[in-house]
């Protein structure tokens, strides 16, 4: 769950916060809105939600048709404390027939200024067939929220991620003598992406694998420059994973890539059945291919999914991409009972040595 922001010091906004829907409270109307402000302040902290300031005025005196009030967090990333600041506006006839209207008030992310398609993604939360569903008479601002925390959490790591493909480009450039041309984090990621994600399942590390291991590599998923490309290999006990993985990794051109081994596996020892899965920096991909191994009730496997990010931001269809390139890799590998893989999928076995 995300974390509340710490007060700053010289206000009082747990009192605001407090005074302003105690009046609230005294329009009968206004009944579900403080209940839903009470519940939000139970799950993210009481400090979390704020009175709306604009020109010296609370959010309630600037519009007295308008309620607003805003929401702080921070985003559930292990590497730093990122904050954001969502401001809630609630119509009169909300939620009997209108719904919440979100907007990020952070211009920054983290070190990144935010761009106008996250602006426009989080202002059309309610009207977006990615964003979540409003029905009269249901309070819905707790899943407005969380969806604009996935999809600033998510905007976030592709920001670290191009920044990360950067530096590579740089320091490679750096190392063979070339750093005469300005290499941009995007420019790698439109113009090297799909090459690496086309050859990589036939340039794989000299390193060994496991005895009997053989990857069965789909061809790459492509939408909007990004591309995903799914793995599949048989596994004896899970022991084996940690192995495979690095054995993975050490190929520069996986290595490179935004996400590069989203996983996860299953494996059967006695009567035990042993299963886990890998988000690789992808926010709950992970989760999403165990649940896929679990319905397919697949066994004694490891699905491995490589993302290269094109610059363009997909929003939930990266999770079909993921799922799907993962399952072409088990059906290519007779993991489904497929009787004969499709022609246009390749299977990649191990290297010999």
């Amino acid at each position: 769950m995300a974390r509340s922001r710490s007060s700053s010091p010289g206000r009082d906004y747990l009192q605001e916060i407090q005074d302003f829907v105690s009046e609230l409270a005294q329009s009968p109307e206004k009944e579900a809105v403080v209940s839903e402000i009470e519940v939000l302040q139970s799950i993210y902290g009481e400090d979390s939600i704020r009175v709306y300031h604009a020109n010296g005025h609370n959010g309630k005196s600037l519009d007295p048709d308008t309620v607003r009030y805003e929401v702080n967090l921070s985003l559930p990333s292990p590497r730093e404390a990122v904050y954001i600041k969502i401001l809630v506006s609630l119509a009169p006839s909300y939620p009997s027939s209108t719904s919440p209207q979100l907007q990020l008030l952070s211009k920054y992310i983290g070190a990144f200024g935010v761009d106008p398609d996250l602006f426009g993604a989080i202002l059309r939360t309610y009207i977006s067939v990615s964003g979540v569903e409003f029905v009269p008479d249901q309070v819905c601002v707790f899943d407005g929220v969380q969806n604009v925390l996935d999809r600033c959490t998510t905007w976030y790591e592709e920001q670290l991620s191009l920044e990360k493909a950067g530096q590579l480009v740089r320091k490679e450039l750096k190392e063979s003598g070339q750093n005469n041309r300005p290499p941009v984090a995007s420019q790698a990621a439109e113009e090297g992406i799909h090459d690496s994600a086309e050859q990589d399942h036939e340039n794989l590390s000299a390193s060994e694998l496991p005895p009997g291991v053989d990857f069965f590599v789909a061809e790459p998923i492509v939408d909007r420059k990004s591309s995903f490309v799914g793995r599949a290999c048989k596994i004896e006990h899970p022991s084996q994973v940690p192995q495979i993985i690095a054995f993975l990794l050490e190929d520069r051109r996986i290595a490179r890539a935004a996400h590069p081994v989203i996983n996860a596996w299953r494996c059967q020892v006695g009567n035990l059945l042993h299963q886990d899965n890998d988000d690789d920096g992808e926010t709950a991909a992970g989760g999403r291919l165990a649940h896929l191994l679990q319905i397919l009730e697949v066994n004694n496997v490891l699905v491995i999914v490589t993302r290269y990010f094109g610059g363009i931001h997909l929003g939930p269809d990266r999770f079909k991409h993921i799922n799907q390139a993962a399952r072409n890799a088990l059906e290519i590998g007779g993991f489904l009972d497929s009787n004969e893989p499709s022609s246009n999928k390749k299977h990649v076995g191990r290297k010999k040595h």
